[in-house]
Formats: C-alpha cells, structure tokens, sequence
C-alpha cells in the first residue's frame, strides 16, 4: 500500500528511503526540492497541457464534452507556463541520477515548449514517442484533423550521459524479434481500467493507460529502480511500478487524486521474480577487458591459448597482450593477423584448455561478470 507524506513531514532527511513507495502531498516543486540529490532512476512526467481550452464544447447530438478545465490546468499565458516547465524540470534534474532518464508526455498544446526548455536546461533528447491512440475522442466542431495522438519526450540528464537504461533485446524480442518503433499504437483509458467516482465520474481527466505506462518502464528501468512522477494524479505510474517490481514515489497536491492512487495502488500484485527477469544481450552487460583474466587468476602469463581446431596458438604476455611468432597485440588484434582478416572477436575466437577440452575464453569472462552482477 503506498504511504502518504506530508510535505513538512519530508523536510527532515533522517530516513533517506522514508519516501519510497509513497505519494507525497503537495506542491511538486516544493516536494522534489526535498527529496534527496540523484536519487531517482527514471521520470515519468504528465504535466498540465495548459489545453486553453474557451467554453463550453459540445457534441452534435448537443451534449456537453466532459473535457480538461481544471483549474490545475490553466495559467495566464505561455510565460507563466514556460516559468512553471522550467521550475519543474530543474527540481527533476537535480532528483535524477547521473545515468538516470525521463519522459514527458504532453499534445500538440504544451510538448513543444517542454521540449524547447529540456534543451535549453541541457538534458539530451533521445528519443520522441508518438502514442497512436486507437480510439481517439473525435474533432467534434469538424474545424481541425482529429487530434489522434499524443507525444512523449525521452531524455537523459544531459549529453554526456552514460550507462542509462535501454533494454533494447527485451523490447525487440517482445516485438517479434523486431526493432520497437517510436510510434506506439494504445487505446486510451477505458472500460474497467478508467476509474470513477460513486457519480459515475471520471475520477481523473487525463489518466492514463496502464499499458503505456508499462511499456516505458520495462522499456528505461531495471527491477528494483525508483520511478517518480511529479503529476501522479490516478495513480497510473505507481500501480504499475509496483505491479513490475519497481519501486515509486508520487508527487500529487488534491486529495481526492491521492484517495483513488492509495486504494488503486493497494490492490495491486507485484509479479515475482522469475516474472521480471529482464531479457539482456551482450551491450548490455558491463564491459570487461582481458587483462582482468590476468588479474583476477583466471588465466596466467605464459599460459597458451589456440583457436577451437588447434591450427593457431598465442601466448599470454603479463602485459595483457598476446603473442604469436613475431606479432603481439590484444586478442582481438592477433587473432585477425594470424587467419589474415581484417577483424576478430578474441573471446570467441581463442581458447584455453581445461584440461578435458577447449573452451573460448569468453567464458572465463562470462565468470567475472557474474561476480559484478552479485555486487550490483
């Protein structure tokens, strides 16, 4: 069940996971302002549209369009708006850890400002995402093309960047063992996944499906990550956290939002752990270089290496390079020399003997990144 901070109760930082797994009421400027530094590995951000929406809409059959008027989605003018971004995308930054990334959803209204003010505040853009929806609310006034899409930002903090999150073999074998597009086809939120009040009700205007919530967070997350969303209003993001075994934090100022998120967020069931094994290949497991072989014991200066059919050999040099007649270099430089080719994978191609039979060294290597993995 997910707790419910109050903002001054957040002020004192004796218990640095106190917050974990909790929506904190509140303003979400004020609240990210007291949260720890690089605390956060993602951000799923669904900020106010500023829609400027004037009057009343109606159908043709002259009912009224329960539309976006909030008073938390209105500002006086862009400038007031373009503050509000900026403000907010400042106290992100500074939550986000260094290898950390975020996304902001937003239509044509606001996203193009959002994304103006994530690079003039130095973030990276990597990626745009179109959410199709399948079934979009028509152009009723029949003035303008129906409006079936929204767009979503995905940045790191900033362009140097590195070691962020992509689990790109999970995603492309989930997709048919086909790259995962930038335009993403969902229905909007619907049926029994829409929450409403005891009036039948929206509970939410906005809120948005699971399904693509859950997309982004398999997609720029690992089991165990802190995802937080600054706008949680239903609640979307933390139910499926907690649901795919992440942990959360959501930032929400009404009550009645805070209410519906609490008890949503409480009747979900996380998956287990074989469930969430995340699907990785070898770009994304940590890099490691094979004088660490040497280093570590696993294999020694002097130690002769072959290819799998004997027809060439190399010795082990304590530098960490290896020789064969008059060449040296890395494993994968002399493996290319001696079969006269222009490139080579050494851990494939070079092998030790284990004294029953000839295995590739990558193997050897395959041993230090389990032990890295066990001090993750």
């Amino acid at each position: 069940m997910a707790s419910v901070l109050p903002l001054a109760d957040l002020k004192v930082q004796a218990r640095p996971a106190s917050w974990l797994n909790s929506i904190i009421k509140g303003d979400c400027v004020a609240a990210l302002e007291a949260l720890p530094d690089q605390s956060v590995d993602a951000i799923f951000a669904d900020p106010p549209y500023n829609l400027q929406l004037g009057g009343t809409l109606h159908r043709p059959d002259h009912s009224v369009v329960d539309a976006v008027d909030d008073e938390w989605d209105q500002f006086a003018s862009f400038e007031v708006y373009d503050a509000f971004t900026r403000a907010w995308l400042l106290a992100c930054r500074r939550v986000l850890k260094p290898n950390g990334t975020i996304w902001v959803i937003g239509s044509y209204h606001n996203i193009f400002r959002v994304g103006t003010m994530l690079q003039d505040l130095n973030f990276w853009i990597l990626n745009d995402i179109v959410w199709r929806k399948t079934n979009p609310m028509p152009n009723f006034k029949g003035r303008r093309f129906q409006n079936a899409h929204e767009t979503m930002i995905w940045a790191s903090r900033d362009p140097k960047a590195k070691g962020y999150t992509f689990n790109y073999d999970a995603l492309k074998a989930s997709n048919d063992d086909v790259q995962m597009r930038s335009d993403w086809l969902f229905p909007i939120c619907s049926g029994h996944e829409r929450l409403k009040g005891e009036d039948g009700k929206k509970v939410h205007p906005t809120q948005k499906p699971e399904a693509l919530l859950a997309r982004v967070i398999m997609a720029s997350t690992k089991p165990g990550d802190v995802v937080l969303d600054p706008f949680f209003g239903s609640g979307t993001t933390g139910a499926v956290a907690k649901r795919l075994g992440r942990n959360f934090v959501g930032i929400e100022r009404e009550q009645d939002y805070i209410d519906a998120a609490t008890a949503r967020i409480a009747a979900v069931e996380p998956l287990g752990k074989a469930e969430l094994t995340v699907m990785t290949g070898k770009k994304a497991e940590p890099r490691v270089a094979f004088n660490t072989l040497i280093e570590s014991g696993l294999v020694k200066p002097g130690q002769v290496l072959t290819d799998a059919k004997r027809r060439y050999s190399a010795i082990i040099r304590a530098d960490g390079t290896v020789a064969s007649g008059g060449d040296a270099g890395s494993i994968h430089r002399l493996g290319a020399k001696v079969q006269g080719l222009d490139a080579c994978n050494g851990w494939t191609f070079w092998h030790f003997d284990d004294g029953q039979s000839l295995r590739p060294i990558d193997d050897l290597r395959a041993v230090i990144r389990s032990g890295l993995a066990k001090l993750d």
